[in-house]
């Protein structure tokens, strides 16, 4: 390849030709690149295809009838400004195309939000089960620090009877999750709330309280990857531990719980200092395709008797 990415890419305008040569060409920049995959795709290879194919208007699931399909120049020349901007500015492919998946549900993201990556949206594909015995019974449900809503409107699709509270202290954020909340026609059943966490929230009690808060360390801050420097900040850091989200969610939830009330919370791969920063806790530990070290649960009277 060309040392220089200018000469690359004036060269890729001229002499490639199929689907098959823009997602070879996108891998091989990815890779030269060193660009950093975790907002989705897997891979440089996942990404080059998830990137053509999203510009090109075909089905992110069907590349192989496509793969030697010609392109005309002004599809070959939108597909490589694509690839240029994500090589150019390390931003995630999601802000690229303005949407992001969270199994087969798509939302609506710009850089006003974190991309959404939760585990608990597995556990919500279960329908929160065993702890949820009844999904018809959930009547309300609160998902604090919202960002682009994708975690209260998969709630309020799981529980169809439940009335959900999508929380965030950013009004930016707030935004993105309305479009999205509109987007899935639940503007009667899921509410955007501006709130630093629980502040504004009064007495209000529910059956289920989701949160995937903030919880990347300042260590871990300090060596993100320029891809995730691309997110609100304010999304991703919680103090040293990377547990002050954390902190506050347990010492305030059980006054917004009902009696059986569920708290799910996502802490990233921070599992051992969960436990021992709350080593009173009886934390119950969710299986995701991640492990069973990101997501705990526990009911308002295991919180209740630990404090």
């Amino acid at each position: 390849m060309p040392t220089s990415r200018k000469n690359c890419f004036d060269l890729a305008r001229r002499e490639l030709v199929t689907v098959r040569d823009l997602i070879r060409f996108a891998v091989s920049v990815f890779n030269d690149e060193k660009l950093f995959f975790g907002h989705g795709s897997a891979d440089a290879f996942d990404e080059a295809a998830y990137l053509v194919l999203h510009t090109l208007k075909l089905s992110p699931d069907k590349l192989e009838p496509f793969l030697d399909a010609r392109l005309i120049s002004i599809e070959r020349d939108a597909v490589l400004d694509v690839i240029e901007r994500r090589v150019k500015e390390r931003v995630p492919a999601a802000y690229l195309t303005n949407e992001a998946w969270l199994g087969e549900y798509k939302f609506y993201v710009d850089q006003r939000v974190i991309v959404p990556r939760s585990f608990i949206a597995e556990l919500l594909r279960e329908d929160l089960s065993p702890w949820v015995v009844d999904p018809e019974a959930v009547e309300s449900a609160l998902d604090l620090c919202t960002g682009s809503g994708c975690l209260a409107i998969l709630a309020a699709l799981t529980f169809p009877h439940a009335v959900v509270d999508a929380v965030d202290l950013s009004l930016d954020a707030l935004d993105v999750a309305r479009r999205n909340i509109a987007d899935y026609a639940l503007t009667d059943r899921v509410a955007p709330i501006h709130s630093n966490m629980f502040e504004a929230l009064a007495d209000r009690r529910y059956d289920l309280i989701l949160s995937n808060p903030p919880y990347v360390t300042a260590k871990s801050m300090s060596a993100l990857p320029q891809e995730y420097l691309r997110e609100p900040e304010m999304a991703l850091a919680s103090g040293v531990d990377g547990l002050d989200h954390v902190r506050t969610i347990l010492r305030e939830a059980p006054r917004h719980l009902n009696d059986g009330g569920l708290l799910v919370v996502e802490v990233g791969f921070n599992r051992e200092g969960v436990e021992a920063a709350f080593p009173d806790l009886p934390l119950t530990w969710g299986e995701t395709s991640a492990g069973d070290g990101v997501v705990f649960l526990l009911n308002r009277e295991e919180l209740m008797s630990a404090a």
